[in-house]
């Protein structure tokens, strides 16, 4: 649910004059908490903020990875195979994507429709995708760690990522990048342009377009079919996305302002699948062999529109609907279908796979006030609220000759059968209570019903304490439930790779197909999340806070039930998906999502920032990051016919392939029309149960060998000059040593090419990217 606090142009105001006069720790934040004017290091629970510059000095292309090199709970799998690399997704403290929650101007974000199918830790994810909000329109973002089910409804657990809009009436900001990767791949040229603008009385309009074109990049090893590196399938997907936004504050009366904002993007992208040779017989096709790629045409968009407030009976108020949906259509180009081509002599080479698409409608009534507290030290701060939720999922059928016998090569149409349209509705009411016992100890209370057409009710609490000894040390904790209901698409999507040698397959828990494997009706998932910190200001400059954390999920909703063989080819009929008669049956293989575990995560966070000022040598801002996470299976479920649902390597997604730690250090640096940022992180290793591709227990999925990537540090570098006093000029490169992760062995390689392991949430395998960038304001 909205937070009543989302940032207005008033409070975005205050926010720059307190980050320009007083340092980070006077940087207003309004994520996690009901009161206004709350600072950043007055928060009851950890909150981190990144700011646009921040943002921009990255370097990045995209919000995703932006948030990877500055917050360290901020992960994502290093390789995103099939669709899955195909939508920006993150991660906090190593849960799934689904498990956080996604804001802009305190609203809650619609999903994507492309759900993360293939295996790893993001398994079953339909996240917002960050890539599909214009970075232009952003002013800052602020990442609450910490369960906040009570306060922002489901898929909190793992904490809250709230995208702030720039809201100013003046300025027009523009920016270019160009840039390229070491080995003369991926090269990205990208553009922003942001202009604010007075309305009405006293009201602000803002207008942004994004552009980025992205080249892929292709870090295959040697396939050994072939004994040539012919395939192209892992790196970044070749793409070109457009974004538009305008976020506006009309004020109607004294009391009454009419806000909004609205979002569209577009993005064509590709990603490349195993290279294949033509059956001898048909010489004039494909002579040289061919690698199928699956393509996408998505456009997302998303609206708010609402009136705010005061003086309803006391109360400040605001009414808002929220309405956004994402389209994703799956294709396929430089493929056959080659079942159609013997019966009829001709294939198509380009396919239609199937249409998604997933949409959200959320409406909000907000109120807060003050009530006068005689016995306490401050007002009571009271806020109350209700929402109404509608989501769909819809899937549409592939065309005819994707389906026709064993399907199009690399992945076969969604099936008639799989298809539809599903939906549900929620109602949720909560309230939240902030007091202050005594001056320098304050209390925060929420509390949350929410009640679900397809899985029922649930109730969240939230307990949040802070108390400040003096004016350089304080502590606060948390103690909080939360509650993640199965996304639709968990519950019904149902799909099928197919490599040259091997296939794997979802199916819809609920299908007849998934039951004879023992599926069982998904249930929500219910968490218990637990923190405690101290936050210290020994010097004026000097800002620490650590807090350590523990969050028990019970039930997650994972990959399980992985059937193989003549089971699943049994299984897989029953779905109505064709599967290659070609495949020997040990190679195909299929799961569904269930309630397969529960876990706990333990971790610890420190933050730190600096501020050194060397006089006529400039001064500096540093910064330190430090991310502990460990996450063990405490439970694991069974089947309906009575055998675990998770093998070795599923627990491993959940326990091991993010890292264990995770540092970031930077320090930027600024004199006069010069300045300079340097950024190392540090990623942890991560373990892995991987799947052996050649011997006796090729393809098994029962029997693994374990892998470690090794810790890898990572150094980016950036200089800056301010031509003029609207141009700044960069150069830079973010892994400027071009550092990769370690190889796997020969056993794991599937045909020699997949060189690394694209389960790890770890660095990435594109090494270093160079890039120039040309910032104007005015």
């Amino acid at each position: 649910m909205s937070g009543y606090a989302a940032t207005t142009a008033e409070t975005q105001t205050k926010y720059k004059k307190t980050t320009r006069n007083s340092g980070e720790a006077e940087q207003l934040i309004v994520t996690g908490t009901r009161t206004t004017n709350r600072k950043l290091y007055q928060s009851l629970s950890p909150v981190d903020v990144t700011t646009k510059q921040q943002i921009l000095r990255t370097g990045q292309t995209n919000l995703r990875d932006a948030l990877i090199v500055t917050s360290p709970s901020v992960t994502t799998p290093a390789f995103g195979t099939g669709a899955g690399g195909l939508t920006d997704a993150i991660s906090l403290r190593g849960l799934n994507p689904d498990e956080t929650l996604i804001l802009v101007d305190g609203k809650r974000r619609h999903p994507t429709a492309n759900i993360y199918a293939s295996p790893g830790s993001q398994q079953g994810s339909t996240p917002t995708d960050l890539d599909m909000i214009p970075m232009s329109m952003i002013d800052h973002i602020e990442i609450l760690r910490d369960g906040a089910a009570a306060q922002y409804g489901s898929d909190a657990v793992a904490g809250v990522v709230n995208i702030i809009l720039k809201s100013q009436d003046h300025g027009i900001s523009a920016q270019s990048l160009l840039g390229n990767y070491g080995n003369n791949q991926g090269f990205t040229a990208g553009g922003m342009f942001n202009e604010g603008f007075k309305i009405g009385h006293g009201g602000s309009l803002q207008l942004s377009f994004d552009y980025r074109h992205q080249d892929p990049t292709h870090h295959d090893g040697t396939d050994t079919r072939y004994n040539a590196k012919v395939d192209r399938l892992f790196g970044i997907p070749a793409s070109d996305r457009e974004a538009l936004g305008l976020n506006f504050n009309l004020p109607l009366t004294e009391h009454v302002t009419f806000y909004g904002n609205a979002t569209y993007a577009h993005r064509d992208a590709k990603a490349w699948a195993f290279y294949r040779t033509m059956p001898s017989g048909y010489p004039g096709i494909y002579p040289n062999g061919y690698s199928p790629i699956q393509t996408s045409d998505e456009n997302d968009m998303g609206v708010t529109a609402g009136f705010k407030g005061d003086n309803f009976f006391g109360f400040s108020w605001d009414v808002s609907s929220t309405y956004g949906s994402d389209w994703f259509h799956s294709g396929l180009d430089q493929s056959i279908n080659l079942d159609l081509l013997q019966a009829t002599g001709t294939s198509p080479n380009t396919f239609s796979i199937g249409n998604y698409r997933n949409a959200q409608w959320v409406n909000n009534v907000d109120l807060r006030r003050s009530i006068a507290a005689p016995f306490f030290a401050a007002p009571v701060a009271l806020a109350l609220g209700f929402e109404n939720r509608n989501e769909q999922y819809e899937m549409g059928a592939g065309d005819a000759a994707s389906l026709y016998g064993n399907g199009a090569q690399a992945l076969p149409g969604l099936p008639d059968v799989a298809s539809g349209l599903h939906g549900r509705h929620i109602y949720a009411g909560y309230v939240d209570v902030n007091f202050k016992p005594l001056n320098r100890w304050e209390v925060d209370l929420a509390g949350r019903l929410e009640h679900y057409s397809d899985v029922g009710n649930a109730v969240s609490g939230k307990v949040s304490t802070r108390y400040e000894f003096n004016k350089w040390v304080s502590i606060r904790g948390t103690i909080s439930n939360g509650f993640r209901a199965p996304t639709l698409a968990e519950e019904y999507f149902t799909n099928l790779n197919v490599s040259p040698e091997a296939a794997s397959g979802v199916l819809a828990v609920n299908s007849t197909a998934a039951r004879s494997l023992g599926a069982k009706a998904l249930k929500p998932e219910r968490s218990t999340n637990l923190s405690g910190g101290i936050v210290i200001n020994p010097l004026k400059k000097l800002h620490i806070a650590a807090d350590v954390y523990q969050i028990n999920i019970r039930d997650r909703i994972v990959e399980g039930g992985y059937a193989s063989g003549t089971e699943a080819l049994n299984a897989i009929g029953l779905s109505g998906i064709p599967v290659p008669t070609s495949l020997d049956p040990s190679a195909v293989s299929v799961n569904y999502f269930t309630n397969g575990a529960s876990t706990r995560t333990q971790g610890l966070d420190i933050t730190a920032t600096y501020l050194t000022d060397f006089k006529k040598y400039g001064r500096v801002d540093w910064s330190l990051g430090l991310n502990l996470n460990r996450t063990r299976v405490s439970h694991m479920s069974y089947n309906s016919n009575g055998t675990p649902v998770l093998n070795a390597q599923q627990v491993a997604f959940l326990t091991t392939t993010t890292p264990r730690s995770k540092i970031i250090m930077s320090g930027h640096w600024s004199l006069g029309r010069f300045d300079a940022t340097l950024r190392e992180t540090r990623w942890g290793s991560v373990t892995d149960e991987m799947q052996y591709t050649t011997g006796p227990n090729a393809w098994s999925v029962n029997t693994f060998f374990p892998f470690e990537a090794k810790p890898r540090w990572v150094t980016d570098l950036e200089f800056g000059y301010a031509a003029t006093r609207n141009l700044h000029l960069a150069i830079g490169g973010n892994n400027i040593f071009n550092t990769h992760p370690t190889e796997v062995p020969a056993q794991g390689r599937a045909y020699g090419v997949t060189k690394y392991d694209y389960y790890a949430s770890q660095l990435a395998f594109n090494g270093g990217f160079y890039y120039f960038r040309a910032d104007m304001k005015f």
